[in-house]
């Protein structure tokens, strides 16, 4: 038994929620034409938006899990991403590399948001949406099975 705060479970979930509705969203644009795409002008705006919310629930559930092990303290958005592979909350080669991209694509979109372009964004949802998908089944795990990252659950906070 750990001595350390429980996970907040509910927290948890409402936050996978999230961001599996906005992976279904995204997954609506999937296998459409760059030209198609450009075509209407909200898809952008909608793909934006539903991207930038799942980044920063991807990043808010990695803080919570890693605020409740001592001595993990993030100063920046990519110390989530290698702090949760240094605890094996994800693998390794997963945190420093998806992960960690998640991480800084969160902070294009927040400092430079100006500079990111449709087909950039069009781009990652042809090609890298499994990585979000990679995550939640991290975080399943982890809620299903908190014993083994050595942590405990809490049904509320």
């Amino acid at each position: 038994m750990t001595n350390h705060l429980p996970l907040n479970k509910e927290k948890l979930e409402k936050l996978l929620l999230l961001i599996e509705e906005s992976l279904k969203s995204l997954e609506r644009f999937k296998g459409i034409p760059i030209e198609t795409f450009k075509e209407v002008k909200d898809n952008f705006k909608i793909v934006f938006f539903d991207l930038h919310q799942a980044l920063e629930a991807i990043m808010d559930i990695g803080n919570h899990i890693l605020s409740r092990i001592p001595g993990t303290r993030p100063e920046r958005y990519k110390d989530i991403a290698r702090l949760l592979g240094e605890n094996s909350i994800v693998p390794s080669d997963f945190a420093n590399g998806p992960l960690l991209n998640m991480a800084g694509y969160r902070n294009r979109m927040v400092h430079v948001y100006s500079e990111i372009t449709v087909t950039e964004l069009h781009g990652i949802i042809q090609n890298d949406l499994k990585d979000i998908e990679t995550f939640i089944q991290h975080i399943k795990s982890l809620l299903t099975n908190p014993e083994n990252f050595n942590l405990t659950i809490s049904e509320n906070e």
